[in-house]
């Protein structure tokens, strides 16, 4: 009986401490950015469209803008799609009704961690969807709701790509 007593107890009280268990996240001083706080080279360019000086039109089209079938380079912006994180923008280039080139303008850095996870998930969402040449890509795992925003900009642009 005295046994399952401490038992009992002894179980209440490590309950309680892995409840009470508050988990420490890294933040940014701020003015710096996400990559310092890393302790790692700034990220190069800028991740925003509009921090870029890009001009875009109403259509979301940049760059040249001559019909893909004339074999000239047609390059397009997707609408930024909302995630819990921030927006993701996936901007397109077609040359001779296929895609030709596929870059993210726009994901997630405002912290340490989204920095982490988007300088991986990013490149590897552009290298499968030029693979596939669609905007059915596989999901990066780790990078869900970054995935999710990149796939679904990336199928507007290619709609206004008209592909």
């Amino acid at each position: 009986m005295r046994r399952v007593i401490l038992a009992i107890c002894a179980t209440a009280v490590g309950l309680v401490l892995l409840l009470s268990f508050k988990t420490h996240t890294q933040t940014a001083a701020p003015g710096t950015s996400p990559a310092a706080a890393l302790g790692s080279p700034s990220p190069g360019p800028s991740r925003t469209a509009a921090s870029r000086g890009t001009a875009s039109t109403a259509g979301g089209t940049t760059g040249q803008t001559a019909p893909a079938s004339t074999g000239a380079a047609k390059t397009v912006t997707g609408a930024a799609w909302p995630t819990i994180y921030g927006p993701v923008q996936v901007r397109v280039t077609v040359k001779a009704g296929k895609l030709s080139a596929v870059a993210a303008v726009e994901y997630p850095t405002d912290t340490p961690r989204d920095y982490q996870i988007n300088s991986f998930a990013i490149p590897q969402l552009n290298a499968e969807a030029l693979a596939a040449g669609s905007a059915k890509i596989d999901t990066v795992s780790g990078a869900t709701y970054t995935s999710g925003g990149y796939v679904g900009s990336l199928q507007n642009a290619l709609d206004k790509a008209g592909l």
